[in-house]
């Protein structure tokens, strides 16, 4: 089954033509968001666990997960796959009354790009705002608090979300295609496949532990505006650096962690290879790491999975 077939009869979407196909749709839905999730922070444990002693030299906090942390994340990130899903369902449903609307067939690859870009530039800025929005004093505990309870995140917080903020942070997807359609823009369905496993990886990189950032980063212009995982970390134990993918944001409104750079520098260990000096390892580290960067922005790992479960 495709969602591009058109309804019997008439060729009109009707809203029980549309019902029908999401209830069609949803176990491929929810199986696509769960094993986001699971393949992200599955992969990322595995890494650091391969590359321990690679990672221990660069672990953010010294205080370990419990055992219970790992339990209350999973659990409510499942919840939030749940949500995401729902929303997922949402859209298939406003595409399906043509509220929405998607291009599903194949695009160009200029326009593959430019769309990727802008949505992850405002997706950034969306998260920026309900994330300050959620830190407010009537807000925080409703929304936010279950997330701060990860106190020493790990790839597995990723998405360990209250309903509340799930609902959130779910919203955006819909509201952002609802708007460019709008518009009169057709977004790329592939485009917002390649958003979504951005999304993600960035998510639990963010969230990891260990700071998987080459040294020099923070200090070279062309990656300094990329935040890394010690600038989410710091978040989770001081009240600063609200943004997701850039740095942006924080600069700009002041709310920037004031050693956020002195912190990296603590946990990026330089990189060493053998015979090469380290001036030049850590050149090489950091267009390695801004490489792998563009390429989980632009394509990722997965492009394999079809994308018709959009």
């Amino acid at each position: 089954m495709t969602l591009l077939s058109t309804p019997p009869a008439t060729g009109d979407p009707t809203l029980t033509y549309a019902l029908g196909k999401v209830g069609d749709h949803f176990l491929d839905v929810m199986y696509f968001d769960l094993g986001r999730y699971l393949i992200a922070a599955g992969v990322l444990t595995a890494i650091l666990l391969v590359f321990r002693r690679w990672a221990g030299h660069r672990r953010i906090q010294q205080k370990n997960a419990q055992g219970s942390d790992y339990r209350r994340e999973i659990l409510s990130s499942l919840r939030t796959v749940f949500v995401f899903g729902v929303t997922t369902l949402t859209t298939l449903l406003g595409k399906e009354l043509g509220i929405i609307k998607l291009e599903l067939e194949t695009t160009t690859l200029l326009t593959l790009i430019w769309q990727t870009a802008l949505i992850i530039v405002v997706h950034d800025a969306y998260f920026y705002w309900i994330h300050r929005a959620m830190h407010t004093r009537r807000l925080f505990r409703a929304t936010h608090l279950h997330h701060h309870k990860s106190r020493t995140p790990t790839p597995w917080a990723a998405y360990s979300f209250s309903t509340w903020e799930a609902v959130f942070e779910a919203a955006f997807m819909p509201l952002f295609l609802l708007i460019t359609s709008l518009m009169g823009v057709a977004y790329a369905g592939l485009a917002v496949f390649l958003f979504l496993w951005h999304m993600i990886i960035r998510n639990v990189m963010a969230h990891a532990g260990h700071e998987l950032f080459p040294a020099g980063w923070v200090d070279n212009p062309l990656t300094d505006w990329i935040s890394t995982t010690t600038h989410h970390d710091l978040h989770h134990s001081d009240r600063h650096n609200f943004g997701f993918y850039f740095t942006w944001w924080d600069r700009w409104m002041g709310t920037e962690h004031p050693r956020y750079k002195e912190e990296f520098r603590k946990h990026a260990k330089p990189l060493r290879m053998p015979g090469i000096p380290g001036s030049v390892a850590e050149r090489v580290s950091v267009i390695a790491m801004a490489v792998f960067a563009t390429s989980i922005a632009l394509a990722g790992p997965f492009t394999g999975i079809e994308t018709g479960m959009l």
